[in-house]
């Protein structure tokens, strides 16, 4: 079991940053992807960025690769999202997930893959 949870949301002005973080703990993550997904209000959760594990290959959602940076440290068992330039729509609630990369497979775009889930942090950007 791997459990999740995320942090550093908040409400941040246009143009400004912020980074959020997700704190795993239960197992080790060697073999495993992590993802960033969020949902906005009255819209489906979508892909944000993924990153492997033990090599750390990135995979971004191609609208936000520019502005968002995936990461992780090891060492304390943490994966990062720093998200900069940030715009009014990018308010959303934001989830990081964890599965096993043998069974995602190429699927990192796809929720439905991944096994573990954080309970989400809300990022509201404001105009």
């Amino acid at each position: 079991q791997v459990q999740l949870v995320e942090s550093g949301g908040g409400l941040v002005q246009a143009g400004g940053s912020l980074r959020l973080s997700c704190a795993a703990s239960g197992r080790t993550l060697s073999g495993y992807a992590v993802g960033w997904f969020r949902q906005a209000p009255g819209k489906e959760r979508e892909f944000v960025a993924a990153i492997t594990w033990s090599i750390g290959r990135t995979y971004y959602a191609n609208s936000l690769s520019v502005r968002f940076t995936i990461s992780r440290d090891i060492a304390k068992g943490t994966m990062y999202l720093q998200m900069s330039s940030l715009k009014p729509e990018d308010t959303a609630v934001y989830y990081c997930a964890a599965a096993p990369e043998y069974y995602i497979g190429s699927r990192y775009y796809t929720e439905d893959v991944y096994d573990y889930w954080g309970q989400g942090t809300q990022v509201t950007v404001s105009s």
